[in-house]
């Protein structure tokens, strides 16, 4: 595995608690002063998909990544009723809320003066810095459901979106031909790859062919399907399945429609999993959509696929919506080339033990 591929050493970890007392695990990475970035992967996935984008950010942002619930080191719902959009939201919020505190209540901690618990819609006098959030797949879909949340809206400069839908998964995906079968078994079909609580077993050759099928374009390299499939194998079967019916039921064209931070979306045109269709009907229903971004030949994991374009698109949006106050009162766009010489660029250096964040318990 070359550099590009290999996990990057989180500068920080913490651990945050999620309105319904699920732990989520989170790494920052880079500059500790750097304008913030936020990331959520997609189903099956960990913060070690974002390898090459973190990478590549390290020297100029402060990454924040964290594993989805049921996902890499979070811990997994106990029932059911814990796996939806709702609990997408939650997540997202109650990591937001931790990595930018802002205000009075200091970094890393929440307390009273942060108002209204996780969820409960109320605003806490929000008065920091706010970041760039940037969504992959079912990442993406955890920002649509959260559209609605005070203190994410507070703490949103811009949005990138990459290859998602906000509804109607299963009549679209492609990963069974059109030319193959009638709609109605397409749908069965791909709802039964959704939601197969099937364990994946070891990698191999054929698991690595079948995966570079599904979710990787043809032209993708050795190195990335062997990328991919060590960490979508590390998923749980049952947290794969779970998440599966949530995706398989998905319905967030409201959520979408209330998302109005400067947004851009970015799809492969070979992406079987989440087609162009979606990208092209999501910019068009976006209050605010200020990019819809096709790159040719590319599948579903574009973030590895072509790394270099979706850090070009991240940068767009923080040289646009985001900037940072130096200590001395100055100002300068965060796409400046100057690095923090504090901060080893390549692997980090792990300043602060694991903490425990908690959020507020939403008001009765």
């Amino acid at each position: 595995m070359t550099v590009p591929y290999e996990a990057v050493r989180a500068r920080r970890e913490l651990t945050v608690v999620s309105a319904d007392g699920t732990r989520i695990h989170v790494e920052e990475y880079g500059r500790a002063d750097g304008p913030p970035l936020v990331l959520a992967h997609g189903w099956t996935c960990s913060t070690l998909f974002w390898a090459p984008v973190v990478r590549a950010l390290a020297a100029d942002f402060r990454v924040i990544a964290y594993d989805q619930r049921g996902h890499g080191r979070s811990a997994s719902p106990r029932s059911r009723a814990g796996y939806g959009t709702t609990q997408l939201a939650d997540d997202l919020e109650a990591v937001v809320r931790a990595v930018l505190p802002g205000g009075a209540s200091g970094a890393g901690a929440l307390g009273a003066a942060d108002g209204g618990g996780a969820g409960d819609g109320t605003g806490d006098g929000y008065d920091g810095e706010k970041a760039v959030l940037v969504g992959h797949s079912m990442g993406s879909m955890t920002i649509m459901a959260a559209s609605g949340r005070t203190a994410v809206q507070e703490r949103t400069a811009a949005v990138l979106m990459t290859s998602t839908g906000s509804a109607r998964l299963l009549g679209s995906t492609q990963v069974l031909p059109p030319r193959f079968s009638s709609r109605r078994v397409r749908r069965a079909f791909h709802r039964q790859l959704l939601v197969s609580r099937l364990p994946l077993g070891p990698v191999t050759p054929v698991s690595r062919a079948a995966l570079k099928y599904g979710v990787l374009a043809s032209g993708s390299t050795r190195e990335q399907v062997a990328f991919s499939a060590r960490i979508v194998h590390a998923c749980g079967a049952r947290q794969r399945s779970e998440w599966g019916r949530v995706l398989a039921a998905l319905d967030l064209d409201a959520e979408l429609a209330a998302l109005t931070a400067p947004t851009a979306v970015l799809v492969g045109t070979a992406d079987k999993l989440t087609p162009p269709v979606h990208a092209r009907g999501m910019a068009a229903a976006l209050p605010n959509c200020t990019d819809l971004i096709e790159l040719p030949g590319l599948g579903h994991m574009t973030p590895i696929e072509d790394a270099d374009a979706v850090v070009a698109a991240v940068r767009k949006l923080a040289a646009a919506y985001l900037r940072v106050g130096a200590a001395s009162g100055d100002a300068r766009a965060v796409d400046d080339p100057r690095t923090d010489p504090r901060t080893d660029t390549r692997t980090g250096t792990l300043t602060d033990p694991v903490t425990d964040t908690r959020t507020e318990e939403k008001s009765a």
